[in-house]
């Protein structure tokens, strides 16, 4: 083994380079390569250019994306109706209502009243409780339609942990 590498160490000794060596120092002396490869280096620089242009267009396309979302965030005023939690609900002429079927005659809430009354009252419920209440709509037989709020938690031995409820409107 020592032989070996003796003699290859003998082998590049003196004036010629290692033959990779050579492979890496040899630069295109025609006209030709020359020209070959300054028209590989456009086509690669123009589809690094591409490719920057496109992500801007990505990066531009994400930042309307995330404006248009915080835009929508900020339509604070609007209330989500708690029976279908899918709709807004409207306050309009001394009542309100949701296109869910929800329809309260009320007597001078506004949709800030409103907004502020159902946070009021949720968040005394989740001082006692850690679950999230139901919202119904009631009605006696001569009485108007109320919203409930009711939270009729069980545990596991039919013990009631939370037993609430409050007429909201």
């Amino acid at each position: 083994m020592e032989e070996q590498l003796r003699r290859r160490r003998a082998r590049y000794k003196g004036p010629a380079a290692p033959p990779w060596k050579e492979t890496y120092r040899r630069m295109p002396e025609e006209p030709d390569e020359l020209a070959v490869l300054e028209e590989i280096q456009q086509e690669l620089l123009l589809q690094e250019q591409l490719v920057i242009e496109e992500y801007e267009r990505s990066l531009q396309f994400d930042e309307e994306c995330l404006n248009a979302m915080l835009d929508g965030l900020d339509a604070s005023d609007k209330v989500i109706c708690p029976v279908c939690r899918k709709n807004n609900l409207t306050v309009r002429n001394h009542a309100v209502f949701c296109q869910c079927g929800l329809y309260i005659s009320t007597q001078g809430m506004t949709e800030e009243k409103l907004q502020a009354l159902l946070e009021h009252t949720l968040t005394e419920h989740s001082h006692r409780c850690f679950h999230n209440p139901e919202f119904t709509v009631t009605s006696g037989m001569e009485e108007e339609a109320s919203l409930l709020m009711s939270c009729p938690l069980l545990c596991s031995t039919s013990v009631k942990v939370c037993d609430s409820w409050t007429i909201l409107l």
